[in-house]
Parts: structure tokens; sequence; C-alpha cells
């Protein structure tokens, strides 16, 4: 278990590396929305191969099924609720989350980061290495997510104490999140740690489909879906070593 934390804290800690350089740097936002696309593209590789492949293997089709959908309807039933709170461009470096309360940028966060962590933690099931790829993927996706929102809290108002506050508290959440995920599935059967990673994958790829991608594409244009195709062949790359 606390192996599981320590890669959750390591993941979320990028958090915190993305909110110094969101505030500190004057990074364009071009290069924000090129590097989210990155960064979804390694995602999308992880939740492909790390989650959704070894759920199959684990549980078959009805528990690849029953968890994506599961995890897409979770996030999307979160998000609707953050949305109509003024969360809806909590990522967007340019500070149109102005009016969004703090609370929405909080949920929205935790809700982000929650499901990359506590998938982590399930990685490590079994007695095995912890997920490379896994691990990666949430470390290099958790800069340019925290990197635009920090940029935008800042343009919109937020103070820095405010801003590192909150990506402390995700941090510290995404090292619980990791904790859980191990020590409650430890003694699951194969079909439940199936459905949880699978659980996990859907609400992931629902989060990339509704809040990433789409700020990558309007900051950094035509170029998205090749950084997002680099993104994902590193990330199978280092899977597949």
């Amino acid at each position: 278990m606390l192996e599981a934390a320590w890669w959750g804290f390591v993941a979320g800690a990028a958090l915190l590396l993305g909110a110094v350089v969101g505030i500190f740097l004057p990074i364009p936002g071009r290069i924000v929305g090129l590097v989210m696309a990155f960064g979804s593209g390694v995602l999308i590789s992880a939740l492909a191969f790390e989650l959704t492949s070894e759920a199959y293997d684990k549980g078959g089709a009805p528990a690849v099924v029953l968890g994506l959908l599961a995890g897409s309807a979770v996030f999307f039933a979160g998000d609707w609720f953050i949305d109509r709170r003024g969360g809806h461009r909590r990522k967007s470096p340019t500070g149109h989350q102005a009016g969004a309360g703090g609370m929405a940028l909080v949920l929205g966060a935790l809700l982000d980061g929650i499901p990359e962590s506590a998938a982590i933690g399930v990685s490590l099931l079994g007695g095995g290495a912890v997920g490379a790829a896994m691990v990666a993927a949430v470390f290099l996706s958790n800069i340019p997510e925290s990197l635009s929102a920090s940029s935008g809290m800042k343009r919109a108002g937020r103070t820095t104490g405010y801003i590192f506050a909150l990506w402390l508290a995700v941090t510290l959440a995404s090292t619980v999140a990791a904790a859980l995920g191990f020590a409650l599935l430890g003694g699951a059967s194969p079909l439940a740690v199936a459905v949880i990673q699978a659980f996990a994958a859907g609400a992931i790829l629902t989060m990339l489909a509704d809040t990433m991608l789409p700020e990558a594409v309007e900051h950094a244009g035509q170029f998205v879906g090749v950084l997002a195709v680099l993104g994902f062949t590193a990330a199978f790359l280092l899977s597949a070593a």
C-alpha cells in the first residue's frame, strides 16, 4: 500500500510542477495546447493497454463494457454538476474560469485526477511491479493540465497561495486514491478488479474527450492530432518494452 501511495504521490506531484511553470513562466497558449495534446496521447495509450486490455484479460468483454460505461457515466455526471457551477473551463490557460467558484475548481481537479491515481494503485495488484506506462502517462498529462489551469487561474485573479493549495490538496488526494486503489482491492476477485480497471479507463477517456482535447485544439489548432499520436507512440513503446 505504501508503494502505491508513493507512486500516486509521484504522479500527482507533477501538478505542483505544472503549477510553478504556469504561474511564473510566460508560456504561450499554443505551447500549452501542444503539451496537453501530447499528454492526452500518452494517457489514451495507457488506458488502452494498461487498463482496458488487462481488464479484458481478467474479466472478459462484459466486465470491460460495464466498467467503461459506468466510469464514463460517473465522470459525465460529476462534470455536468461542476460545469453548472462555472467549472467548465477549468483547464483553460486564458482565465475563462473567472466566474467559477473555488469549490467548482477544487471538485473539478479532484474529478479529473482521482481515477488516474486509483488506476496506479490497481496496477500493483497481484504482486507485480507498478505499471510504468501508467505512472508516466499520469505524470506527463498532469503537468500540462495544471500548467494550463494555473495560468488561467492567475489571469482570473486567483492568488498564488490559493493555486498551490488547490494542487497540493489534489496531490494528497491522488496519493490516498492510489493507496486505496490497492488496499480496497487487494483481496478482490479478478472480475471485480477488471471492472474497476475499466471504470477508471472510461472515466479518464471521457475526461480527455470532454476537457483536455477540446482545450488543446482551441489553443494549438491542427497540430494537436500529430502531438497526440506522438504521445500515444511514446507510451505504447514504454508499455511494450
